[in-house]
């Protein structure tokens, strides 16, 4: 019998078999595995490019929320987190140093014991714990645009305790991008990272604040990256598109599109993003649900001064 044996992977040489860096760099040379590295902030993306003009920047603040609960008008903010940093308009990259806001807020009250075990956050580190108003809004002031994974969650929240972001444009980067499209699994922030080969604590703002900032950094299926996707989307208006007086054997038709429904408004609605979306949504529903018989639908344009937070946008009603 021969004593010989095939190499197993694992005794492919490496340069110190105590070092982490060389084990996860072989690791990752091999079909077989893939190596999640913990995610490092950054506290600077490098040089500035200068222009002729001045305008080869924007700057985008990138903002997370930690809640005593889910629902805007009841709850409160007990910690709110910031990144503020420019992005090369030419290359939608970060660049220039990250200024960073955190702080908690107590929110009178105890804070349920589910949230401290989703967040970590205990009364004890709230206790008496303010944000800091005048610093929140000369950051925000600078900003051309507010950032947010699930804007609809935390917009609302940051409006009522802080009225400067109202004034802002924003971004989600949950629903401003489609990342079933660009052949992500889930648009979930942890799945994000973890496809880009981070891993990180989660539920915590300021962490969250730094994947999703380094999430919208990395390129696109186009090559673009998610920042510049956001800034180039963030003139568009969205439509929200009511089918008022739908007939209720679509329902199961509406779902399978997509649409939701409005316990409180009765009716099934859908988030559109652009003119040319609207008009094809339309044309759907005159095909499929209203059977060519005369109706009128509802349909609310949103500018990004709006979107995503608990005010209404213009209403109008259109015939199909």
């Amino acid at each position: 019998m021969s004593n010989t044996r095939q190499m197993s992977f694992f005794d492919a040489p490496v340069d110190s078999p105590t070092d982490p860096e060389a084990m996860a760099q072989a690791l990752a040379q091999h079909p077989d595995y893939r190596v999640l590295r913990r995610l490092v902030p950054r506290s600077d993306y490098g040089p500035v490019n200068a222009s002729v003009n001045g305008q080869t920047t924007q700057r985008v603040i990138v903002l997370d929320t930690e809640t005593t609960g889910l629902d805007s008008k009841s709850e409160k903010v007990i910690e709110l987190a910031m990144l503020s940093v420019l992005v090369d308009t030419a290359t939608g990259l970060p660049v220039g140093p990250v200024t960073v806001y955190e702080s908690f807020e107590d929110p009178g009250r105890p804070i349920p014991a589910q949230i401290t075990e989703i967040t970590g956050i205990d009364d004890s580190m709230v206790q008496g714990q303010r944000i800091d108003d005048a610093a929140v809004n000369a950051l925000v002031q600078q900003a051309d645009l507010v950032v947010a994974h699930n804007a609809g969650f935390d917009r609302p929240f940051v409006e009522a305790r802080l009225p400067v972001f109202a004034g802002k444009a924003w971004g989600c980067s949950f629903l401003g991008i489609d990342w079933k499209k660009e052949g992500s699994g889930s648009a979930k922030l942890e799945f994000l990272a973890s496809e880009r080969g981070w891993f990180y604590d989660a539920h915590r703002a300021q962490v969250d604040c730094h994947a999703l900032l380094q999430v919208l950094a990395a390129p696109l299926a186009d090559g673009q990256t998610g920042l510049a996707r956001l800034l180039a989307g963030a003139d568009q208006t969205r439509y929200k598109l009511r089918a008022t007086g739908a007939p209720f054997e679509a329902k199961d038709k509406l779902k399978a599109r997509g649409y939701r429904w409005d316990g409180e408004g009765r009716v099934w609605w859908c988030s559109l993003a652009s003119d040319a979306l609207l008009n094809a949504e339309c044309a759907w529903l005159r095909a499929e649900v209203y059977g060519q018989r005369s109706a009128r639908v509802q349909v609310e344009a949103m500018d990004s001064r709006v979107q995503y937070s608990s005010r209404s946008g213009v209403v109008s009603e259109r015939a199909l």
